[in-house]
């Protein structure tokens, strides 16, 4: 809760891919209350008051993933939601083309994008999602020790500096600090 709200003020795409990670952990906890407070709550170490909101904040996502059914696979809407909407902040940097390094950025990774996309089954045109799936799925691979090639790791390193300029763009543009 609190790193996520943090998040959502200063970085979109790192809170979106807290918020996944946050759902995979309340699916390893099998969305149970007191799993929920042993692995989760009790590792901030917090007071009793701001403990109770953490629990009560991860509970809610556990309630709102049930209801939504997405208990084994897939994302809250409202997470759904804004990667839609980083993505069509994305299409329209692309579109007005003020900021040229991001334009540059997207030339740079444009083809492994699209290479991502094609291998993964992706129907959509969300380029944002795909480089947020292959950002998440490296950190996965990283917290699991696997072996990671040179290629995937200068791949996901491209998509990092791309994505993230694009977070910093919509956090400013959100903060009406940026406009097109």
């Amino acid at each position: 809760m609190l790193i996520a709200q943090e998040l959502r003020k200063t970085n979109i795409a790192e809170y979106i891919l807290y918020m996944w990670q946050v759902e995979d952990l309340l699916r390893a906890c099998s969305f149970n209350p007191e799993t929920i407070n042993q692995q989760l709550v009790e590792r901030f170490k917090a007071g009793e008051t701001a403990s109770k909101e953490i629990a009560a904040w991860y509970n809610n996502l556990a309630v709102m993933m049930e209801k939504e059914h997405v208990q084994e696979k897939g994302h809250l809407q409202v997470i759904i939601n804004l990667v839609n909407d980083l993505n069509e902040f994305h299409l329209k940097m692309l579109e007005i083309q003020n900021d040229q390094e991001y334009i540059r950025l997207y030339q740079l990774n444009r083809n492994a994008i699209a290479e991502i996309m094609e291998r993964s089954g992706i129907d959509s045109e969300n380029e944002v999602e795909a480089c947020l799936n292959a950002l998440y799925g490296f950190l996965l691979l990283k917290l699991k020790n696997a072996e990671i090639t040179d290629s995937t790791r200068m791949t996901v390193e491209g998509f990092g500096k791309m994505i993230g300029h694009l977070s910093t763009r919509y956090i400013q543009f959100e903060n009406d600090d940026f406009e097109f």
